[in-house]
């Protein structure tokens, strides 16, 4: 077998193993909430030229066609589906998901994202001062900071608009106090993936857009 063969086949090789470590990667976290899933886009590389379309003969007559060999394969990149996933009724008042686009932004260390990432994981719980944080191991706080005032009497009730209410004996009636806010990007496939179900932006993203859900 020629070695340009051997080359090219092996690059196909590569290039499919990692598009099954992406694929792995996938099904591993089917049960991650707000997780979204990657592809593999491949393309080819460069290729040989051995003849060139358009050149005249002796007799005047162009050939019609080239003679190329490729050099094979390689994976261009990743590309995340950000489509709509199937929201979940856990039952539990502060979990929250967002129907159609749209992140939360939490805040994290300067060094991850500039102080803030954003995510569409909306399984949220309450910290030891009571502010709304992910319910992960990092317990990332939602931003803009949001807490439910002490003595309201659970559930707590967020609305489709993001604002939430709350009641507060002896009053009767939920008052609002507090309002979620959300982030669009221009680009959000050019998100970087950073883990805890976080990405944080990037010049392919563009900058966020933060505003009240439903606006």
């Amino acid at each position: 077998m020629a070695l340009t063969a051997l080359q090219s086949a092996a690059s196909g090789m590569s290039a499919l193993n990692t598009a099954l470590d992406i694929t792995a990667n996938n099904l591993a976290n089917v049960n991650t909430n707000g997780f979204k899933a990657s592809r593999a886009n491949f393309q080819d590389l460069l290729y040989v030229e051995r003849g060139q379309p358009g050149v005249e003969n002796a007799n005047g007559d162009q050939r019609p066609i080239g003679l190329y060999v490729g050099l094979g394969t390689r994976v261009s990149g990743t590309q995340l589906d950000f489509a709509q996933g199937s929201p979940v009724n856990t039952g539990r008042d502060l979990d929250a998901a967002i129907d159609g686009n749209g992140f939360y932004r939490v805040s994290v260390q300067d060094s991850l994202g500039g102080g803030f990432a954003y995510t569409r994981a909306g399984n949220f719980t309450l910290n030891s001062e009571g502010e709304i944080v992910l319910a992960s191991d990092q317990g990332r706080r939602l931003e803009p900071a949001l807490a439910v005032p002490d003595g309201a009497v659970r559930p707590v009730d967020i609305r489709g608009d993001g604002r939430l209410f709350a009641r507060i004996p002896p009053a009767v009636e939920p008052v609002e106090v507090g309002q979620i806010q959300t982030a669009v990007f221009i680009n959000p496939a050019g998100l970087k993936q950073v883990g805890e179900n976080l990405f944080v932006e990037t010049a392919a993203s563009g900058p966020p857009v933060i505003g009240n859900p439903s606006e």
